[in-house]
């Protein structure tokens, strides 16, 4: 039995130090964050053509939530 509670410590120290996990978090954030950065460069740049950018995100709505064919 004690052998059994000496492997559970070890695999639970291994798991603390694991850093694996917080790389994935990591990666995350950065990824919405230049999401974010995108959607609003794209959201300025198109805004000055009078409902440019609504138009292409209901055309982006319409193309994701149908089958996808003839989209563009």
């Amino acid at each position: 039995m004690n052998k059994v509670a000496q492997q559970f410590g070890n695999s639970l120290q291994s798991f603390v130090r694991d850093e694996e996990g917080a790389q994935i978090i990591e990666y995350a954030l950065i990824v919405a964050v230049v999401s974010l950065v995108l959607i609003i460069a794209i959201k300025t740049a198109l805004v000055d053509n009078g409902g440019a950018f609504t138009s292409w995100l209901d055309k982006v709505k319409a193309c994701l939530t149908a089958a996808a064919t003839g989209c563009s």
